[in-house]
């Protein structure tokens, strides 16, 4: 799920130094001045009576005294009525220039912090037009990007964050997270990638932008990067969590490195208890060529399940462990392996120089089916019996 951003709305400000402008009538201004007075004490209650009880027919006061009653109800903390109050100033048309931007700066930022996300926007694109020379652009194109991600305009917030880049490089973490999760959700894997390694050198202890990275570089097929990527996280000594340190070990296999497969698979808790854990040891330690860890491993999946007394067997045998070959093959109980278990036996007794035993198990493997194999062995042992009769008479 991608993770809503919430935005952090400036103080809102009201700059009285123009009360006494020369649009403003006397009458107004006087009462404006007396309200400004009561709202400095924080007296907003009486200050909002008496910007109310003004009575004036002009259309540029009335614009004054909607803007100065929503930037006393928003102070007083009544921010419903301060919405409504800056929304008629900003639809009156009447304050322009620095005046009527900044008004309509503050309701913007009021409509999103009460998470009326689709009239904020409204608002922010109108601001974006004509910029203010004594605003950042920036600010307003991050806010507009904000108000569009929480919507899911997923395309326009990045359209925005193109704008935004303009004044300012998006090399931050509020920024960047916006960029991420339109990208996610538009599916731009190729692009998010180069998103998520800024966050990273930005928060290198924050593991889910490791964790997203890894992902990404995964579902690309850049497995060489995401096993440097996770195995970068470890190295940092970040709380990779048993699910990672899996992942960790798949692509140190996938990479031709099963030694280093075999020992991140035995930091997980249950290495050397959960079955599939230890088995998937073993073979890693077999690919490794490390035959003591992989017999140790087969030994222990075994005690749990005697089908792997097979596997445990073939390495034993090819060690030359042939005493404690036998006694593994000895315990195969699978019906579909007995004649590959007896002519394995065979091999072993043959290695032990004990023929008569051998050639026993050759033939009892001939007479569950009848091979080439088999054939051979029984020509060989019985040849070779033979002979060592002969020398020894």
């Amino acid at each position: 799920m991608i993770r809503r951003i919430l935005c952090s709305v400036p103080l809102l400000t009201l700059s009285m130094a123009s009360f006494a402008a020369p649009q403003l009538s006397q009458y107004t201004a006087i009462r404006v001045q007396k309200a400004n007075e009561l709202a400095l004490k924080e007296e907003y209650k009486p200050a909002i009576e008496a910007l109310n009880s003004i009575d004036t027919s002009r259309d540029y006061d009335r614009a004054y005294v909607e803007r100065m009653l929503g930037v006393f109800y928003w102070q007083a903390g009544n921010s419903q009525q301060a919405i409504t109050h800056l929304k008629k100033a900003v639809e009156s048309h009447q304050l322009e220039d620095e005046q009527g931007w900044t008004t309509q700066r503050m309701l913007a930022d009021l409509l999103m912090t009460n998470q009326q996300y689709t009239q904020a926007i409204s608002h922010y694109q109108a601001l974006t037009k004509n910029v203010s020379q004594n605003q950042k652009a920036e600010e307003i194109w991050f806010r507009l990007a904000q108000a569009q991600y929480q919507v899911e305009q997923w395309a326009p917030v990045l359209s925005s964050l193109g704008q935004y880049k303009k004044f300012k490089a998006i090399n931050e973490v509020p920024t960047l997270s916006l960029k991420l999760g339109a990208q996610l959700a538009l599916e731009r894997w190729k692009s998010a990638i180069p998103t998520l390694e800024k966050l990273v050198s930005l928060e290198p202890n924050k593991l889910s932008w490791w964790r997203q990275l890894v992902g990404l570089q995964v579902q690309t097929k850049q497995y060489g990067k995401a096993l440097d990527t996770l195995a970068l996280a470890k190295l940092n000594k970040l709380a990779l969590s048993e699910q990672d340190l899996r992942l960790l070990a798949q692509l140190y296999a996938q990479r031709g490195i099963p030694e280093r497969a075999a020992i991140t698979l035995s930091e997980l808790a249950g290495s050397q208890s959960e079955l599939k854990l230890i088995t998937q040891q073993a073979v890693y330690w077999q690919q490794a060529k490390e035959w003591d860890n992989a017999i140790e491993q087969w030994e222990l999946a075994s005690r749990q399940d005697s089908k792997y007394q097979w596997n445990l067997a073939q390495v034993l045998l090819q060690q030359g462990y042939y005493d404690r070959a036998i006694v593994a093959l000895e315990k195969v109980e699978q019906r579909d392996k007995q004649r590959r278990v007896l002519l394995a036996k065979a091999r072993a007794y043959y290695k032990l120089n004990e023929l008569d035993k051998a050639l026993v198990e050759a033939k009892e493997a001939h007479n569950i089916e009848h091979s080439k194999e088999s054939e051979s062995w029984i020509k060989f042992l019985t040849n070779l019996r033979k002979t060592k009769q002969g020398v020894e008479s």
